[in-house]
């Protein structure tokens, strides 16, 4: 079990290290930036999208589902304001006057 455990945390680094120490000879192009910068998006996508829409029911599309309206309401306060601290703050302070 540790020596699990030690092998992936030495795979993690050296994975992570290939991309961050400067020294090396390795470079990533401007088509793989371009790919890569997708990423955060769409791990953030589906981390949200469950926690939102789905219950133990199935899909709630319900306006009464606290996850649906505060997401909206920071989606909103977001596009408008592109402040992360005012759509944080709305977002959840709406969840929890509703929850």
């Amino acid at each position: 079990m540790m020596s699990t455990i030690l092998l992936m945390a030495c795979i993690t680094f050296f994975t992570r290290y290939l991309f961050l120490h400067r020294d090396l000879p390795f470079k990533v192009g401007p088509k793989m930036q371009q790919f890569l910068s997708f990423s955060a998006p769409a791990v953030l996508t589906a981390i949200w999208v469950p926690i939102v829409f789905v219950t133990d029911e199935g899909i709630n599309l319900d306006w009464q589902n606290p996850y649906l309206s505060a997401a909206i309401a920071a989606i909103i306060v977001a596009y408008k304001t592109h402040n992360i601290y005012y759509t944080t703050l709305v977002g959840m302070g709406l969840f929890l006057t509703l929850n």
